[in-house]
């Protein structure tokens, strides 16, 4: 009988305990209504200590015609009706008459393989990007989660280390870069109306996008969020002679320019486009001090030093230096003379010991870090670098990384990646069939297959060793 009352006050204290932990997160938490608007809740949402669950409704007929027009146009950003469930930290959202597109350019894809309409259960399932729009149908705060507009889910492409841009994203936080994103991994499922089970697809990353949101969300960082924002396609090399005559503007929906404007600060576009070209032609006119002064002024050069120290330690060959592709431009003002300038880091999906002969590269990992591209293609760090102090900045930036003490240095990436992994690696397997495992392999295109990120700590093949022993001395 003792042993009875003894067990049921233990399972009685457990219960408790578990209910005032329970009610300890309830209390971090906003339980009450949803506020009209929402603070910045990114870091809450995008957590990388937590997995959350994204489950995907779409109608039979939205998903045909999704389908459809992938087949019509495989670059196609039409939008399409769906509901979004989110379980996240024990607690539930749900975002009903979302919008959900396609995403991805080398990498976007058929979300069901084969051809013509959906096959009731019995699909073909296939990984691609997803991107959600929660106020696409609905501009109201009901239609956020915890005032998150918009998330991109990505599926490892070529990564079967399920963790470079995941890893990417976090050395740039933990370095201080206020403009990376915010992303963390998540599990997705997608249940077309009709049929029997979701598709589950497996373990994706949650990415922030950059928007308007994004800029709000940093206005005290960047002085003001009404500037104007630049996707920056393959060829956009900030090089006036090169591109005073390049595709310039909004995208047509078929059409992509070069400098493609995202967030246009007053509605001038004309004004925005001046402002880039002006910025492109200092940067080519101005010599000696009068450069460096300018630079000084229209740049956050010790946040740019510190932003590229971490995009040359991952080995990010398909950047803006050494392919002119993959990064935003921000001008904090719409003033065509007078701004502050910032380059935003984007993609890191082919990092890591993906390496592949583009540009002026052959071995990512072995590369100078000084001359990471060709600087009279894409002039920008060179003529920063010229300078002895901006110099330092920079090479300081990539010897504190690699440091034994640094963020990058081997046994403490290994330890952060096998903490992930630890967390993800049971739900990997998945209903496409793809990626059902994770491997410390490169992509399978690139060109160094014995780069290791975990298995090897070799002094020739662990990808954290290979790149610390490239960086410049102080």
């Amino acid at each position: 009988m003792k042993l009875i009352l003894f067990l049921t006050l233990l399972l009685f204290v457990s219960c408790g305990k578990d209910d005032i932990e329970s009610s300890k997160n309830d209390n971090n938490q906003d339980n009450t209504e949803t506020p009209k608007e929402w603070g910045d809740e990114r870091s809450y949402v995008f957590d990388l200590n937590s997995l959350p669950e994204v489950y995907m409704t779409i109608s039979l007929d939205e998903w045909n015609r999704m389908l459809a027009e992938y087949d019509k146009d495989n670059n196609t950003k039409e939008y399409f009706h769906c509901d979004v469930d989110m379980k996240l930290k024990g607690e539930n959202y749900t975002v009903a008459d979302a919008g959900v597109r396609l995403k991805g350019n080398t990498s976007r894809r058929r979300p069901e393989n084969g051809n013509g309409k959906h096959v009731k259960d019995n699909a073909d399932w296939q990984h691609c990007h997803f991107q959600f729009n929660f106020r696409k149908y609905n501009k109201d705060e009901e239609h956020t989660i915890r005032g998150v507009r918009k998330m991109y889910l990505k599926w490892f492409k070529d990564d079967a280390a399920y963790c470079r841009e995941i890893y990417c994203y976090d050395l740039f936080r933990r370095f201080g870069v206020w403009t990376a994103i915010e992303n963390c991994y998540c599990r997705l499922w997608v249940h077309v109306e009709g049929d029997k089970e979701p598709a589950y697809y497996g373990i994706y990353e949650m990415n922030e996008t950059i928007d308007d949101t994004y800029l709000k969300m940093r206005k005290d960082k960047f002085g003001s969020h009404k500037g104007n924002l630049w996707k920056c396609n393959y060829g956009a090399s900030l090089n006036y002679d090169r591109d005073k005559n390049a595709s310039i503007g909004e995208s047509d929906g078929s059409y992509d320019p070069i400098y493609e404007i995202e967030e246009l600060g007053d509605d001038d576009l004309i004004a925005a486009k001046n402002q880039l070209l002006h910025f492109m032609k200092q940067l080519r006119d101005l010599k000696g001090q009068q450069l460096h002064d300018w630079l000084e002024k229209a740049i956050d050069i010790e946040l740019l030093m510190r932003t590229y120290a971490v995009n040359v330690a991952v080995g990010m060959w398909d950047d803006y230096w050494n392919n002119t592709n993959n990064f935003y431009i921000y001008f904090n003002s719409t003033d065509t003379q007078n701004y502050k300038f910032y380059l935003i880091p984007y993609d890191y999906d082919n990092t890591l010991g993906t390496s592949h002969n583009c540009g002026v590269q052959s071995d990512s990992g072995r590369h100078d870090p000084l001359n990471w591209g060709n600087s009279d293609t894409s002039p920008l760090l060179a003529k920063i670098l010229q300078f002895d102090d901006f110099k330092k900045i920079y090479i300081d930036a990539l010897n504190e990384l690699c440091s034994s003490s640094g963020e990058f240095y081997y046994t403490t990436s290994i330890a952060r990646i096998k903490g992930w992994h630890a967390m993800i690696e049971k739900y990997v397997d998945n209903d496409t069939g793809e990626d059902t495992k994770i491997k410390d392999r490169p992509a399978g295109w690139g060109n160094h297959s014995e780069y290791r990120l975990w298995e090897s700590t070799d002094a020739n093949t662990n990808w954290f060793r290979v790149r610390a022993a490239s960086m410049p001395k102080k």
